[in-house]
């Protein structure tokens, strides 16, 4: 608003403009602010507070008050008419420039009754003769801030005159932000200054279908379709914190009906009770009947970690994913939670332009699993899962339809939405990393956690250093831990209590640290219980009784392929020539289960615990060191005890015959990697003993060389089969770093190199987990533990395919093998052929779904259990029982179906419920082993930086594009506006696909503007440099030649 003492002489101007722009030109905010800055009062003020009860007065069919007549006529303030309530909350599409006078000389009579409502109890009900939509016009807008917590339109109007101004300018900065980035529109010319966006001159009605473009979708929807003046949006906000019956609600969000908040009006006595910001849950009995009835859903919430007012459930029915829209929507809820869900109104479900659109963009909690491989790749380990394409959805009570909403004859599509009603289950832990603010004169300090996904959270001062208080910049680039410990529904902030402080930001342990207790990684030392029962009598050896009981391997040439690094060796392999020129070739794995009895305190904490956890520079056990590195580690020349499983095969991989029982082997060698690569490129090489590492004398060098060469001629042939049978391998690049041996700081990076040494020891623990599920199936169909990989979501798929076809690039997505043949065919002859196909593999992987361990009784349809990319129909795992617990359970199915050891005491429950928290786990394991990896490139781009590379575009958004850094494999978004030098951008889409054509300044003003167009497989150069955030590192693109490359 304009200050007082510039309100007369900017009026005469104002009127000049008005005239010459009346359509987009606020009004009724001029005045208003003429209003103010006239009478600032005490007794304009009394005369405001009085005629706000007057006009309560006459609502309730009184007289109006004498002494406000009196004031009036004082002041020569107009009295407003009763008839004109419903033109108050008329549509923008009554606006005209004719009315333009008339609004002027009623502001006032507005402006009376915004206040009046203050006090009125029937402010939160519905007025007689307003549409669905002016409803919903009067809603509160409820944003989130890019601290987590909610900044509420209640709020910001109970502020003073000058901080209501102040917060009403950072509001319309935080919805111009949040437009930008909600906008997918398709044409849209944007830039770097905004009088290059000028609309003078141009006609009314085009200036309005402009600004309408740049509206986020929920925008658009409430205002029915047509864009708000400024007066409309002062009319249709809500009146004052004391509204009655009102929840802090977000664009888009449900009617009073549906989603209002039952608050208690506030009191004028000691200041009035807190208002209500979130919905209570619903009652636990409550629930369970809505559930029963399908009127409600449960699901996992999966909030966007790039745009965290967005989250979403998967839907029942298998399309497109449920929608939830902002905090309030969340109702407390947090990432990773198991949350009930009611289904808002149809008319306030989220309009997108495509199915990719409904999993939060790329950036979606599953779709991130789709960027590394694990530790050590194993093609078990990719992610993917299913669809079922029911074709019945949930309408707005939760009924059944006969079919989906259907999409507009635009394109678009209807996304349902929803609020959570209740947490069945906190798998959140609720720890925060994040930095302490002081807040003067309150008894509490600000917590700002790190992942912008949580609230802000108020901790103690009593929980803050001894020194917080006065000195508190001491404390601004220190990392604490902080546990919410309550959140309540009148509050934005939750409650908590600070449990650690961790060291500096930006520095490797204190940051590692964050991680694992941010998401409950367990890294505390084995209590005395637990490592009682470990064996006692040390240094251990295999009892008599017990070698008696197992098949003797010892003197077979068995040996180890690991990484390098790796001291947990649970998997060895032998091959042995047979005289009828067939081979015995065997997969031998540790037997945890020897080891960890079921029932006891070490089996208590592997089932807690369900893998183990790999950073960059350690590895969180599962298990006691003593058993991971000692007793169940293959070591080579030491007697290990194993489960085993032998084939009799035929060079080219025909199974003639298979065997599995317990045994005992003595490895005879600690082969890494990169020793049986050499082996494989130098089949006529005789290897000398200083080239490997020690070997068992009873074995020759050449004898483990050939068993080597005859492993990988069995395994090529193996997996031909396999993927001429339908099976898929979707290839992801990983970072490897190398690491001072003293500080453990990186000293390089590299992209990992998926060589025939890893693709042998791939197919032989394939081959074992598929021959494992196929056992313990048969003896044990209601308990049998395995590994299920759904299909890919169907309409995803879809819009992959079209991506594809209008890109130019021949893929069949029909089947998992038809996939990798076409992700397998050449895609050029140059240099950056392994660059797009890796580009490619991403699109296609992001459709596809997890896979997740499962107990076998619970399923009843068989075809469910089908492992998409290996196209098999049982799969399971047992060749990792050191760092999985369900290898372990696994395991004691064998040794009871072999009845060489107890039957398994769980029921199908239990094997489901202990199937789940595995699944969870595996999840939690790998998000943290990305986050370790991002900290280390942080930390090395920091180091060495700023780093050149070439890099190649995976997607293109409207304001922004993703690249592939070809020399570090990592993936980063490039936002244009933060471009350097960029002068302009243009966003085109046709069909699926997306281009931006950047418009760069000139280095020479004497020459033209440079133009670069980017879309998929775009080859620009960028540059990696440290950011402002520590451990953060950003890709700036660099500025392209005079001819756009």
């Amino acid at each position: 608003m304009d200050s007082p003492g510039q309100s007369k002489k900017a009026t005469p101007n104002r009127e000049t403009k008005r005239s010459q722009h009346q359509s987009a030109i606020p009004p009724q905010k001029d005045a208003y602010a003429r209003l103010l800055s006239q009478h600032h009062s005490s007794k304009f003020s009394l005369y405001l507070e009085q005629y706000a009860q007057d006009l309560s007065c006459q609502k309730e069919g009184n007289a109006p008050n004498p002494v406000l007549k009196a004031q009036s006529e004082r002041l020569n303030i107009p009295q407003r008419r009763n008839d004109h309530v419903a033109y108050e909350f008329s549509d923008s599409s009554d606006f005209s420039p004719s009315s333009l006078k008339s609004r002027e000389e009623s502001s006032l009579s507005l402006y009376m009754e915004k206040l009046s409502t203050r006090d009125t109890p029937q402010d939160g009900e519905r007025k007689q003769g307003l549409s669905d939509r002016q409803r919903r016009g009067q809603r509160r807008d409820t944003a989130t801030s890019h601290d987590g917590d909610i900044e509420s339109g209640e709020e910001l109007s109970c502020l003073k005159p000058n901080e209501s101004k102040k917060h009403q300018k950072q509001q319309k900065k935080n919805k111009d932000l949040n437009r930008d980035v909600a906008s997918k529109e398709t044409n849209s010319f944007v830039g770097q200054s905004p009088k290059k966006a000028s609309t003078s001159g141009q006609d009314p009605e085009k200036v309005k279908k402009s600004k309408k473009k740049n509206l986020p979708k929920h925008l658009e929807e409430e205002q029915g379709g047509t864009l708000m003046p400024e007066t409309d949006k002062l009319m249709s906000r809500p009146k004052s914190p004391h509204s009655k019956g009102k929840k802090p609600q977000r664009p888009g969000d449900s009617s009073a009906s549906s989603s209002a908040v039952k608050c208690k009006k506030p009191t004028n006595k000691g200041g009035g009770s807190k208002e209500q910001k979130f919905e209570s849950y619903m009652a636990a009995e409550e629930v369970s009947c809505g559930l029963k009835r399908g009127e409600l859903i449960q699901g996992q919430l999966r909030i966007n970690p790039k745009k965290f007012h967005e989250a979403f459930i998967p839907s029942p029915d298998d399309t497109r994913d449920i929608f939830l829209d902002g905090v309030v929507a969340r109702n407390r809820a947090l990432n990773g939670d198991i949350v009930v869900v009611k289904v808002l109104p149809r008319e306030q479900w989220k309009v997108v332009r495509s199915d990719t659109d409904c999993e939060g963009n790329s950036e979606s909690e599953v779709q991130r699993e789709h960027k590394k491989t694990e530790h050590t790749p194993r093609p078990d380990d990719q992610c993917s899962d299913q669809d079922d394409l029911q074709k019945t959805t949930l309408t707005d009570t939760g009924g059944l339809l006969e079919n989906p909403p259907p999409p507009r004859s635009n394109g678009e599509i209807l996304q349902k939405t929803a609020k959570v009603v209740y947490i069945v289950e906190k798998k959140h832990s609720r720890a925060a990393t994040g930095f302490l603010k002081f807040l003067p004169d309150k008894p509490f300090a600000m917590f700002s956690p790190v992942d912008h996904r949580l609230p802000r959270i108020n901790v103690p001062l009593t929980d803050c250093p001894e020194d917080f208080s006065f000195r508190a910049g001491d404390y601004t680039n220190t990392l604490f831990i902080c546990r919410i410990t309550s959140w309540a529904a009148d509050s934005n902030f939750a409650e908590g209590r600070l449990a650690k402080t961790l060291g500096q930001a930006g520095e490797i342990e204190p940051e590692t640290e964050g991680i694992l207790t941010e998401y409950d990684v367990d890294c505390s030392e084995f209590s005395d219980e637990v490592l009682d029962c470990l064996p006692k009598d040390l240094p251990w050896n295999i009892p008599h009784e017990e070698m008696e009981k197992r098949k003797d391997l010892r003197k077979e040439c068995i040996f180890t392929i690991d990484p390098a690094t790796a001291r947990d060796l649970d998997d060895a392999l032998s091959c042995k020539r047979l005289p009828d020129g067939n081979f015995e070739v065997g997969v031998h794995i540790a037997d945890v289960s020897y080891f960890v009895e079921e029932g006891n305190a070490l089996d208590a904490i592997a089932s807690r615990r369900a893998t183990s956890v790999y950073l960059v520079q350690k590895v969180i056990p599962m298990l006691p060191r003593l058993l991971c590195e000692e007793l169940c580690s293959l070591n080579p020349l030491t007697d290990r005890l194993t489960f085993s499983v032998i084939w009799k095969i035929t060079p080219e991989g025909k199974i003639l015959s298979e065997w599995f029982g317990r045994s005992v082997i003595r490895s005879c060698v600690k082969l890494s990697y990169d020793h049986a690569q050499s082996m494989i490129e130098a089949p006529e090489k005789m290897f000398s003993v200083e080239e490997l590492p020690p070997v068992d004398p009873v074995h020759h060098i050449d004898e483990i060389h050939q068993a080597v060469l005859n492993l990988h001629s069995i395994a090529k042939n193996l997996r031909s089969q396999r993927f001429s049978g339908g099976a898929l391998r979707l290839d992801q690049l990983k970072l490897s770093f190398t690491l001072d041996k003293e500080t453990m700081m990186p000293q390089g990076c590299y992209v990992y190199q998926y060589r025939d040494s890893n693709k042998l020891v791939e197919e032989f623990m394939l081959l074992a987990n598929i021959a494992s599920a196929h056992h313990i199936y048969r003896r044990f169909p209601e308990v049998a533990l395995l590994r299920r990989h759904p299909p890919p979501k169907t309409k995803m798929l879809d819009e992959v395919q079209e991506m594809c076809d209008q890109l130019g690039i021949n893929v069949d997505l029909s089947s998992a093998g038809a996939l990798h043949k076409s992700l397998n065919t050449s895609l050029g002859n140059d240099e950056y052929s392994s660059a797009r196909k890796e580009v490619l593999t991403h699109m296609c992987s992001r459709p596809m779904q997890m896979a997740l361990y499962f107990c076998s009784g619970i399923l009843k349809d068989e075809h469910l259990f089908k492992h998409y990319a290996l196209n098999v129909p049982l799969y399971t795992h047992f060749t990792s029982p050191i760092r999985r617990y369900a290898d372990i359970i696994v395991h004691r199915l064998l040794a009871s179906s072999l009845k060489c050891g107890p039957q398994l005491g769980l029921s199908t429950q239990q094997v489901e419920k202990q199937a789940s928290h595995c699944n969870d786990k595996k999840m939690v394991s790998k998000r943290v082993q990305e986050f370790s990896s991002d900290l280390f490139f942080g930390v090395y781009v920091k180091e060495c930086g700023p780093l050149d590379s070439e890099a190649m575009v995976m997607g293109v958004l409207d304001q922004s594009f993703d690249v592939l850094v070809l020399r570090y494999g990592v993936q980063k978004r490039i936002y244009c506006k933060s471009v350097p030098g960029l002068d302009s951008f243009h966003h085109r889409k046709v069909g699926k696909k997306s281009e931006l054509t950047l418009i760069w300044a000139p280095e020479d003003p004497e020459k033209p503007r440079v133009e670069q167009v980017i879309s998929v497989f775009t080859l620009v150069e960028v540059q990696l440099k440290a950011d402002g955030v520590p451990t953060k590192c950003t890709a700036v693109l660099k500025r392209p030649d005079d001819n756009g490359s």
